[in-house]
């Protein structure tokens, strides 16, 4: 049993989408979060800067006692998983766009990917794309400003829901039934997605099987906590703005700290 928390960090605030699923899956279990918002988005940085921002922000996670550290960003886990992991003993868990289960499923046999630039650039992205998706129409695209507007809390606005419409209508146009996020921020952008897309298209994100993964190694390296949730903590930083953090969380139903960090 080991009583130390679960790191995570983004970004910025897209990762708490992640959050969300590993305590509903570890409700026992404390954990650390980080928003590197003043560094958001990863995706239009090169992988030398994606490389350094992740060491940092895995680096300060250490500081905390962190016995795991779940990267909960798509970027920096296409760009920088392989790295970090070769340089930490800590068990590092990755996030990438759900490529597999959208490619089994779809009837069309056409697959689209809503990410970043820097996500769908990498070779990890493509690598999982030529694995699982052989026979497989898979439509990328960067879903530019996305991450920006809903770092600053604009989520239900016109020109959010414009640039949704621009960057799905074409991949509807092409016989798409299956639509994988391939970022952790767009979970909240749902509602319009669902406003935009039929309902028969299927929409997948990676958080429930990233929650499960994160279980599956405590219990291999025996670090779950063995106690009980009255016990766990929740502690959120952020370097960008505190109250857009807090909106992210206004309907979570655990005691937590949230602040800001100059980092």
């Amino acid at each position: 049993m080991n009583k130390g928390p679960i790191g995570i960090f983004d970004s910025g605030i897209g990762g708490t989408s992640i959050w969300r699923e590993i305590n509903k899956v570890l409700p026992y279990e404390s954990t650390i979060y980080l928003a590197d918002s003043r560094n958001a988005p990863y995706g239009e940085k090169s992988k030398e800067q994606i490389l350094q921002l992740s060491i940092k922000n895995v680096e300060f996670l250490l500081q905390k006692g962190c016995k795991l550290i779940v990267v909960a960003c798509n970027t920096a886990t296409t760009n920088a998983i392989k790295e970090l992991r070769a340089s930490y003993s800590v068990p590092l868990i990755g996030i990438e766009p759900a490529i597999k289960p959208a490619a089994l499923n779809s009837k069309t046999k056409t697959v689209g990917v809503l990410a970043t630039k820097g996500t769908l650039s990498s070779a990890l992205f493509n690598n999982t794309s030529e694995m699982h998706a052989s026979g497989i129409k898979v439509l990328d695209q960067v879903g530019t400003g996305l991450v920006e507007q809903i770092e600053k809390g604009e989520i239900n606005t016109s020109k959010t829901k414009e640039l949704l419409r621009n960057y799905l209508d074409p991949m509807l146009s092409q016989g798409m039934d299956q639509l994988v996020l391939g970022c952790t921020h767009y979970p909240y952008l749902l509602p319009l997605i669902k406003e935009i897309l039929p309902e028969n298209i299927k929409i997948i994100d990676s958080g429930e099987g990233v929650a499960r993964h994160t279980k599956n190694v405590l219990q291999l390296n025996d670090l779950l906590s063995g106690s009980d949730g009255e016990s766990s903590s929740h502690q959120f930083f952020t370097n960008g703005d505190v109250e857009v953090l807090k909106f992210f969380l206004r309907d979570v139903s655990v005691p937590y700290s949230a602040q800001f960090l100059n980092f």
